[in-house]
């Protein structure tokens, strides 16, 4: 089990951790330089935005965290591991990313009611930075989010003040330009409600790999009539097919077969089978023939977990 366990993590694990890393301390970076300017200016803007730097200095260590945690092997107590630290650590995310927008929100629509002046000036010259710090985040961080759904919370958080490091830039230009201190919430909302999208997604998701719903992309129909369509294969039932973290699917079942003698190649080749096709690759089946309706536990046979 250790070995398909750490398959989809052997060769990335690495890299996705350094990645990490580096969007960390550049995002950590950056919070500290716009905290030490918004309160230099008395930007709220300013001082708004490091926060939401600051929830994703959250998200990111979490991120890495939940990295660390799915390395760590396999005890008595949790046989799989610690992969679904992963899953959570994307569920939390969704979350947070959910509240934030709604405090944009409440904060937008407060200044709309009562706009406030604003430093435009120092305002877009720091967001100018912020979007390129939150631009070089994001694209280290692309190269593993559609694999990794952990680290597509992260890049979620990344993309999101990216928008806002965009909003801010925009706004503090119209600013500058015409004093319309309404741009700014107006401009928040919008991204506001971008942000929620991508969130939902990813909540969705996270939400659907706990609850154990049947993998992306994998319809177990199909599943089953590959099963089916080999030869020995009488019958399927008790078919699930689940993930673990993304990127690693797991499949059980019952299978009624001709031959009980034959069930050890039969096996082998089912599971190639699943693996060529639906990228399945841990799979424990037990199989069966017509005689064993009666249930007698001689007539069983499991195979081991792979």
């Amino acid at each position: 089990m250790k070995a398909h366990g750490q398959h989809s993590h052997s060769f990335k694990d690495l890299k996705e951790k350094n990645v990490l890393v580096i969007v960390l301390c550049l995002t950590a970076g950056f919070m500290v330089i716009e905290v030490i300017a918004g309160f230099h200016t008395g930007s709220l803007a300013l001082l708004s935005d490091a926060v939401h730097m600051f929830t994703d200095v959250f998200a990111i260590s979490i991120a890495l965290l939940a990295l660390w945690f799915s390395l760590k092997p396999p005890t008595s107590g949790k046989t799989f591991g610690f992969y679904r630290a992963e899953i959570l650590a994307a569920f939390f995310n969704s979350l947070l990313l959910f509240a934030i927008s709604l405090v944009i929100i409440v904060e937008a629509y407060k200044r709309l009611l009562d706009p406030s002046e604003v430093k435009s000036l120092e305002m877009t010259i720091v967001a100018g930075i912020g979007l390129i710090i939150n631009i070089i985040g994001a694209y280290l961080l692309s190269k593993y989010q559609r694999e990794n759904l952990n680290i597509r919370g992260a890049f979620y958080h990344v993309i999101s003040d990216a928008l806002g490091s965009v909003g801010t830039l925009i706004a503090g230009l119209i600013i500058l330009k015409t004093k319309w201190y309404y741009a700014d919430s107006i401009i928040s909302i919008a991204i506001s409600l971008l942000i929620i999208r991508g969130a939902w997604g990813l909540f969705r998701e996270s939400v659907h790999i706990l609850l154990e719903g049947t993998p992306k992309g994998i319809e177990l129909s199909a599943v089953e009539s590959a099963i089916r369509s080999q030869a020995g294969v009488l019958g399927v039932h008790d078919l699930h097919a689940w993930t673990l973290t993304q990127g690693f699917e797991a499949l059980s079942a019952h299978l009624v077969i001709e031959d009980m003698g034959l069930s050890e190649n039969l096996i082998k080749d089912l599971k190639k089978v699943l693996f060529d096709k639906f990228r399945i690759s841990h799979v424990t089946l037990q199989v069966e023939t017509n005689e064993c309706e009666s249930g007698g536990m001689s007539c069983y046979e499991t195979t081991p977990q792979s």
